[in-house]
Formats: C-alpha cells, structure tokens, sequence
C-alpha cells in the first residue's frame, strides 16, 4: 500500500491556501509572494482509494477511441485517464500520436495507462479499414454539415463501436472521415466553434455512455 501525505498551508503574509506533498521543500514559502507558510491540515491519499474494480463487460459493449495525429502528449494522457473512467476497453493512438512511453504522457494519464489496454498503429486509415472488416462501428467526432449532434445519434450499446479523434488542428484526415459510419458534433453555445480535444472526448465519452 502506498500513501502520500499532502499539506494544505496558509501564507502568513498574502493568505494564500495551497496544497503540497509533505517532505518536499519546494513550495514551503509561499509560491506568490515568496512569504513565510504554515500548514493547517493534512491529507493522506491512498493507492487503492483511487482504483476501482471494473466490472466485466460482454464483448458487445466494447468500445474503444482512436486518437489520429494528436500533438500534444498532455491531452493524450488526459484522454487515457478519462477513457479509463468511462469505461473505454481499448485505445488507438496514430500518427504522431504520442504513446505512454513518453513522460509527459503518463503526467497527466496518472496511471490509466496501467489498467487501460493501448496499442500504436502508424496509419490510421488502415487501421480504421481492419475494424470496419471485424464489424466494428467507426465514429468520427467532428464539425460538419453530415454530423449529427451528441444525443441526436443512432449508435446501440450492443454495438462495438469505435470514437475517432483527430488532429487539433486540422480535424480529421479526411480518408479517414470518409470510411466513418457516422459523424457526431457537439453542440456550440459561444463564439467558440471548438473545444480542447481532450475536454471534446470527455464531452463525447459521457454523452455515449448514456446511450440505452
């Protein structure tokens, strides 16, 4: 089992409340105006406090998501983490999709890579043509005049289904796109016609995991 105790401090002189983990020197003075802290609680997290036993699925209920070209190795993890906690069976990373291998990868994946399958295929298109051959449900999350917003979509649970995510900043490779059985949007409100990627698969993700 292992623990780690974590401070929470006040700044004497800003008031200032931040959290550090304890023993770690760095961040004893306070990180805005450089004064003196003093702790006022602690917390202890555990390992075992931040993994669940997954339930067994059927294979029916498989699904993965396939991240195409995403640059950014933050946004990676965060999506493993967040696969993870739907519920995601497997992950596709393509292109220069960066793997766990890299560091900052696993800083923000927290772990997810562990207990979440993953596997780097170097063309996405290709793979995209092997899963539609194994009966596979290809899904594209993209802007579009064909996309269909979240909720309006016809995707069954008893489908194995795969959500495609590409690059964050040209979409979609566009022969990818069109091997896709059906292509979901998310609703805009703003001046915004986008979201970070990693915040758009966690939209995704929640709003599929509803689906009957």
């Amino acid at each position: 089992m292992t623990e780690i105790i974590f401070e929470i401090r006040i700044c004497a002189s800003c008031g200032l409340r931040y959290p550090m983990q304890k023993e770690n020197s760095f961040g004893v003075r306070c990180p805005i105006c450089l004064g003196e802290t003093q702790v006022v609680l602690h917390k202890t997290i555990r390992d075992e406090e931040r993994v669940i036993e997954k339930p067994i699925k059927k294979q029916a209920e498989f699904r993965a998501v396939l991240l195409d070209n995403i640059r950014s190795a933050w946004n990676v993890g965060s999506i493993l983490r967040s696969a993870d906690g739907f519920g995601f069976d497997h992950v596709y990373l393509c292109g220069i999709t960066p793997t766990p291998d890299n560091e900052a990868v696993t800083k923000t994946s927290l772990g997810a890579e562990d207990y979440l399958p993953w596997s780097y295929h170097k063309d996405a298109v290709k793979l995209a043509a092997g899963l539609k051959k194994e009966g596979w449900r290809v899904i594209a999350l993209e802007e579009g005049e064909s996309a269909k917003e979240l909720g309006k979509q016809s995707i069954a649970r008893s489908e194995k289904s795969v959500l495609v995510l590409g690059s964050e900043v040209t979409g979609v490779d566009p022969e990818l796109l069109s091997q896709c059985d059906e292509i979901l949007s998310i609703p805009m409100r703003g001046q915004k016609r986008s979201l970070n990627v990693a915040i758009a698969f966690s939209v995704a993700a929640y709003a599929l995991s509803l689906v009957s």
